[in-house]
Order: C-alpha cells, then structure tokens, then sequence
C-alpha cells in the first residue's frame, strides 16, 4: 500500500537487524548494516520520527515512536555520538530543517531541549572551522532559518520559559499591552574561557500595539556570527552574538544591546540584520543607539518575513588613511614602471654583463625576480579593479591564483639566488655547467609555487573557503589558505638572512685569488653585497609585517609596511641593476657605441 515502516540498525553497527512492515519480515545482513553511514542513519532517524502514511493499513512502527515524536529522544544518542565532521553539519542541518518543517507544531519544553541538543552539537567553538569545509555556503542561515521557526512555536508554561545549552539558548515570555516592558539577558559560553552577554529589549511603546495578550521568544547563538558570512566589500566581521527575536506583527521595533568578543578601541561598529531572503547581513535593518569600548546598543527593526536576527560587525582594526592610499598608488606606480626599466636595462646589456658562468646565474635569477614582481604588482592591480567591479566569482579565483603563484614565484627565485651566492662561497671548486643550473633554478623558482598554488586552490576550493570575504586574495579567517603564501615566504626570508651572514663572515676571511678565479670571486662578492643590501629590506618589509598584525591599530607601522612593499620594485631597479659596476660600464659602453653609430650614419 505504499507505507514504509522501518527499524533502524543499532548505534553499535553489529549483528543482524530486521526491517518490519505488517506482516512481512526482510534481514539485513551485518556487514550491510555496517556499511550505512552517518546521512543514512539519520534519514532512517527521520523515519522513525514520521507516522507511516498512505494506504491501508499504515501505521506507527513500534510503540516506542509515541515518545519519541513527542521530545525526540530517540535521535539524540546518535547525534550525540556523532563526529562534527562537515558531512555529518551538513545532514544535521538538514535534519533539523526536516524537524522545524514537519514536526514544530506545539513546540513543548521537552522537544525544544531535545532540539537545542542536536543544534548545541554542531555549534561547539571547538568545531567551528569544520563549516568551513561545509559544501552547502548558505548552510548557517538553514540553521538559523530552522531554529527560529521552530522556537517560535513554544509552548510557555506559566507566562515563561527558558531553555540553554552551553552554545544555544531560548527563552521565552507571555507580553500584553499593560506590560511594563520586556526583556531577555543571556550571559553564554564563547570558547573555554570567556562568556558573553546579550540583552534584548521590547519597549513598553511597542507593547501598547498589541490588541491582546502574545508571546515573545528570544534565540541567542554566541557562535553562529562566525559561520554566518559578512558578504561585505570590507572585511568586516561579527562580534558579538546572534539575536533572534520572534514577535508579533504589531511590534516592529526592538532595543538590542551586544557585547562585543573583541574590545577594539576607535573602531565604528556597525549594527545590521539578517536578511532571510538575500542571506546576508543587511545594515538597513538596524542603527547605532550608543557604542562604547565593550558594547554597542542597537535599534532594530523586526520583520518577521524579512528580519528576525541580528548581530553587531567590527572593520578590521586597521587605520583608514588616505596617506596609505597615496603611498600604495604612486608606490606601485613606481615599482611598475622601475621594474620594467629594470627588464630594458637587462636586456640591452645582456651579452656584456654575462661573460661568465656567475654572472650569468646572478643576472638571470635577477631578471625573474623583476619579472615575477612586475606581473604580480599588474595582477593585484587587476585583482582589485575585478573586485571593485563586482565581476563573476570565477575570474576572482584566477585573478588570485595567478596572484598568489607569481608572489611566490618572487620569493622563490628570491631564495634561488641565495643558493647561488652559497653555492659561489661555500663550493668554489665544485663547477656546476649552465644546463644544470637553469633545470635546478626553473625547478624552484617556478616549480615549487606552481605546487603549492595548485594544492591551495584544490584543496579549499571545493569548500568554498579559497578566497576571502571582501577581497580577491587568500582567505584567513575560515581555512588559512594564506598560509600557503606566509610560511614559504617568511622562510625564504629567514634563509635569506643567514645567507647574508655567512656572506658577512666568508668575504671578511677570504683571500683573492689570482686570474679568471679572481674575477669570479669578485663577481661573487658584488652578488653578496648587492644581496645583502635587498635582503634586509626584504626581511624588515615582513618584519614590518608582522608588526602591523601585533599592532594594527599603527599607522606608522603601515605607512612603514606600505613603503617597504609598494616600491620594491624601485629597490630591485637600485640595488640589482643601477649599483652594479659591470652594468653600469655596459650602459656607458652602449651609450657610447650608440652615439658613435649615430654620428656615422649622420
């Protein structure tokens, strides 16, 4: 007739297990048992939850279900048990969006308990950068769209109700028009060490609208804010918990008060809500009332078909200065147009200043050293008008792939060239022929950012966590992908400067030799010193760097951070090619050579 009634396999996954309907009886076999995974045990969990229906004779499956439907205590364990993995987020979202569609009518204590549980489970701080890696990006706003529908409709006994779990908690009250005024605290665990309130308002105005006596329920979520996306142009972010508030028609405006995660001073703080059809944070929603350093009251507008949350964003604490715009704009300028002088000069004297085998090397790791800089400062140009143009995500993707392969690929020919002067230092009679160098240099300075690009993109890609929220680079705060860029680059660094002091030691103990050795070894020193010039530059650009993390509300130490990097092509020009004596000879030689052909001709 249609009706399907199962009994599912035990937790423990062992031994035979019977599937019953009426009066037919079929076995599944163990190792099939054992074979069903999370999703399915939860959909055979769904079954059990749902009354048979159809056709003659459907029926409940067991005595036992009357129970369970009424608190869901049957599905408990297994959640429970359960490993927050992003498949197993995935199906209890959907589980619990299952739950809220089908079984939310009169919402009774023991159910809403049973229901904070499971949600409880999967917003853990401990596993939130497991949604990271969730395939479904709008997965948190299901969450919050399902535990809102079904708290709404909670049963109160006695004009109240309370229910917390350490990462979840709903409360509710009975309200009427000669209320004196509203309002729900929450004080709630953030991580294992700190707790955060949040306070929700219903101004006694608002309660003269209602026509007769309503309820009104509060959800506070103080760990949903970082799973929830900004989709913001700036990389703001939430700070603060998630308030839900679900109110009658009448009453439309609400007085919220947060308390921020991070206490940052001089930062505007932005109060916004969650718009349910557009899933994203909407700042229309709601106004700034007072801000001070530890919390931030709002005035919200509540739409139950458009706003029911809402939260407080926090703009990263970096300064906002025009002087950093300037520096950045007229830097990169500079740095294009020096590192293409720098191709042009090397081009022009390329047969006079590669006579032997060091130079060669020095020059030719210098060449893609100003190459790979140049087309990484033209692709962040590009990244930054792509994004600013709000163009299809795709073209973002490339625009930081090539981004991210071309800074490496600097700073990977960057530590090819410490190679070399270590290789010039430490093994003077060990020759290496040119064929071998230029297989060895390609090898590292393009192979090895072509394979950690590649693994980036492939592995944070497909769970939507390569690029970060309000730029057209490597995203931070969900999947550290920009470690793939920082830990290679700042090791190179590191490498670099003991590279420089073993230069500093060696040259102070060498003795010049005599002859063709002679003139290598001199060559050899004018790479270290021209080395030891760009590497600390190099090194204090990412000290500086670093600097700005520990102190970012610094403007100096970003003026300093955006000079140091914005004209690093102009150092490249300077200290790699203009303080080079061989090429500077070259150039006055084909100066002179040019005027002297110009004056025959003429």
């Amino acid at each position: 007739n249609g009706a399907i009634c199962v009994q599912p396999c035990s937790p423990s996954f062992h031994g035979e297990t019977s599937f019953v309907c009426e009066d037919r009886k079929w076995h599944m076999l163990s190792d099939a048992c054992a074979s069903l995974d999370v999703q399915s045990l939860f959909q055979v969990r769904m079954l059990e939850l749902l009354p048979c229906s159809g056709g003659h004779g459907a029926k409940h499956f067991g005595a036992g279900n009357q129970s369970c439907q009424a608190d869901f205590s049957c599905i408990i364990p297994d959640i429970l048990s359960s490993p927050a993995i992003p498949g197993n987020i995935a199906d209890i979202v959907e589980l619990l969006k299952k739950i809220s569609q089908l079984l939310s009518a009169n919402v009774t204590r023991g159910k809403m308990q049973s229901y904070s549980r499971i949600a409880n489970h999967i917003l853990n701080s401990s596993i939130i950068s497991n949604w990271a890696f969730v395939k479904n990006r709008n997965a948190g706003s299901i969450l919050l769209d399902s535990v809102n529908s079904f708290a709404e409709n909670l049963l109160l006994r006695n004009g109240s109700e309370s229910i917390q779990e350490p990462f979840i908690a709903t409360k509710g009250y009975s309200i009427h028009r000669n209320t004196s005024g509203k309002s729900f605290d929450f004080s709630m665990e953030f991580n294992s060490t700190d707790n955060i309130t949040g306070h929700v308002a219903i101004p006694q105005e608002e309660l003269l609208r209602l026509p007769r006596a309503s309820k009104a329920i509060s959800v506070a979520f103080p760990t949903l804010g970082a799973i929830l996306e900004t989709n913001q142009l700036d990389p703001a972010f939430v700070n603060g918990m998630v308030l839900s508030v679900s109110l009658p028609e009448e009453l439309q405006n609400i007085l919220l008060t947060f308390e921020k995660l991070n206490k940052l001073e001089q930062v505007g703080a932005q109060c916004v809500g969650w718009h349910l059809a557009k899933q994203r944070w909407d700042p229309g929603a709601c106004a700034v009332r007072a801000h001070n350093i530890t919390a931030v009251v709002c005035a919200c507008a509540h739409r139950r078909r458009t706003y029911r949350s809402f939260s407080i964003l926090m703009a990263p604490a970096a300064p906002r200065s025009s002087v950093l715009d300037y520096i950045t704009r007229v830097g990169l300028g500079l740095s294009v147009f020096s590192l293409v002088l720098c191709l042009v000069i090397e081009a022009v004297v390329w047969h006079h200043v590669t006579k032997t085998e060091i130079t060669y090397m020095r020059h030719f790791c210098l060449v893609n050293i100003a190459a790979s800089l140049l087309v990484a400062d033209v692709l962040f140009i590009l990244a930054a008008i792509v994004h600013n143009a709000a163009l299809n995500y795709q073209l973002c993707v490339a625009a930081t792939f090539f981004l991210h392969f071309f800074y490496l690929a600097l700073f990977f020919w960057m530590f090819t060239l410490g190679l070399l002067i270590l290789y010039g230092l430490l093994f003077i009679f060990f020759k290496i022929t040119r064929s071998v160098f230029l297989v060895a240099a390609f090898s590292i300075g393009y192979g090895c950012p072509l394979v950690i690009s590649i693994l980036t993109v492939a592995i944070t890609e497909p769970k939507n966590g390569y690029l970060r929220s309000g730029a057209c680079w490597l995203n931070w705060y969900e999947t550290k992908a920009l470690l793939a860029f920082v830990v290679p680059a700042l090791s190179i660094i590191v490498m670099n400067l003991i590279v420089v002091l073993v230069v500093v030691v060696k040259t102070g103990r060498s003795s010049v030799g005599e002859g063709c050795k002679s003139q290598d070894l001199s060559s050899m020193i004018r790479v270290s010193k021209n080395i030891a010039l760009l590497t600390p530059l190099l090194g204090l650009t990412w000290g500086f760097g670093l600097a700005t993390i520990i102190d970012s509300r610094s403007l100096a130490f970003h003026v300093v951070f955006a000079l140091l990097n914005a004209f690093q092509g102009f150092f490249i020009l300077l200290f790699g090619t203009l303080l080079d004596r061989k090429t500077r000879e070259a150039l006055r030689m084909n100066c002179l050579s040019s005027r002297r052909k110009w004056g025959l001709e003429k």
